[in-house]
């Protein structure tokens, strides 16, 4: 079990590593393209409750990154209070933060705790961050303020 996790933490530390440049650039996760959460609608975690792209001609910037949305209604609710709908972290993988690293994500591993979103680099990675989500979440916290600080 321990061989497994090391190799899991190991894959993405090396997968931040390789993907460093094309997900740097301040607080928000976002392509060489500037889109933040890979093109997909915040909001629509949110509201509708499950992964929705976003399209390219419904956008709003925000923390220098280019956010896409489903709908104007989306667009409008996310502009009139992006810290609500915006994911924690950034968009940086939960799980990764909480090993105090910066790590892309997959728009389809996520989860709403407490009202916010979370987001971690794959589903299997998100296994593990959920047997030990408010842990995870303390940690991520207290790395976020030193990667970002």
């Amino acid at each position: 079990m321990l061989h497994r996790i090391f190799s899991t933490v190991t894959a993405i530390m090396v997968a931040g590593l390789i993907a460093g440049p094309a997900i740097a650039g301040g607080a928000v996760n976002k392509t060489l393209f500037g889109t933040a959460l890979d093109g997909y609608d915040p909001v629509a975690y949110h509201t509708v409750g499950k992964p929705v792209e976003g399209g390219r001609r419904i956008t709003y910037e925000w923390r220098d990154a280019t956010w896409q949305f489903a709908s104007v209604e989306h667009r409008d609710l996310f502009s009139a209070d992006p810290e609500r709908y915006a994911p924690a972290y950034g968009g940086y993988c939960a799980y990764g933060m909480a090993q105090g690293a910066k790590i892309d994500i997959d728009p389809n591993a996520w989860a709403i705790v407490d009202g916010k979103l979370y987001l971690n680099v794959n589903k299997s990675v998100q296994q593990t961050w959920k047997a030990d989500t408010s842990g995870y979440i303390k940690r991520a916290d207290r790395h976020w303020l030193r990667v970002m600080g």
